[in-house]
């Protein structure tokens, strides 16, 4: 008898089985891969979300932080001029300033004698001036050479509440009487100059 065929070994039929095993394993390895994805995607956004809070609370305050809204401010130019107001915008360009004075000087008459006994020190109103300007200049960042807030107890911020006070619908360029203008008070050598707006009136112990 021929016994060589049946004596020799079968292979096993594991071909199907072994697909299938390798289909859940790379649907398994799939959802695995998907599945790191959204973390590590999550992971990226909350690190960019933390170093954007980092930047914004953790970072140095930017110079417009500073300026008080409630109070007037001070703009020292570097051509000597000081200009009080309101800034209303400040950035790396221009810095923007509203409700404007500025201090103006003038000789009480003598021409002997040019000392500061003989000067009086004026807080104009803005906006009377030969040209008509608006209340509001756009200043050139570089001109600037500081700026600070102004303290309410100041003479510049008293005679600027006591103008607005006493003009309630703005300035009246065509009248300009004591009443109707900015005023501050300067005490030179016993004498006392109380100087408005485009008038001086100068009294004397």
């Amino acid at each position: 008898m021929d016994f060589s065929r049946s004596s020799q070994p079968q292979p096993a039929a594991t071909g199907a089985p072994f697909g299938a095993a390798a289909n859940k394993k790379v649907k398994k390895d799939g959802k695995l891969m998907r599945w790191g994805s959204g973390v590590l995607l999550v992971v990226v956004v909350l690190l960019v979300v933390a170093v954007l809070v980092a930047l914004g609370f953790g970072g140095p305050k930017s110079e417009g932080s500073y300026v008080d809204s409630g109070k007037l401010q001070a703009v020292f130019l570097n051509t000597g001029q000081v200009y009080f107001g309101d800034i209303k915008s400040l950035n790396s360009k221009y810095l923007v300033l509203k409700n404007i004075y500025y201090l103006q000087t003038s000789n009480n008459g003598s021409t002997t004698s040019t000392t500061a006994a003989n000067t009086n020190v004026s807080l104009v109103k803005l906006g009377c001036e030969l040209h008509s300007p608006y209340d509001q200049m756009i200043i050139n960042r570089e001109q600037v050479t500081f700026w600070e807030n102004l303290q309410d107890s100041g003479q510049v911020a008293k005679a600027v509440k006591t103008f607005e006070q006493q003009n309630p619908n703005g300035q009246k360029c065509a009248d300009q009487s004591t009443s109707n203008n900015a005023s501050t008070t300067n005490n030179v050598q016993g004498s006392t100059n109380t100087t408005t707006n485009n008038s001086t009136t100068t009294t004397k112990p």
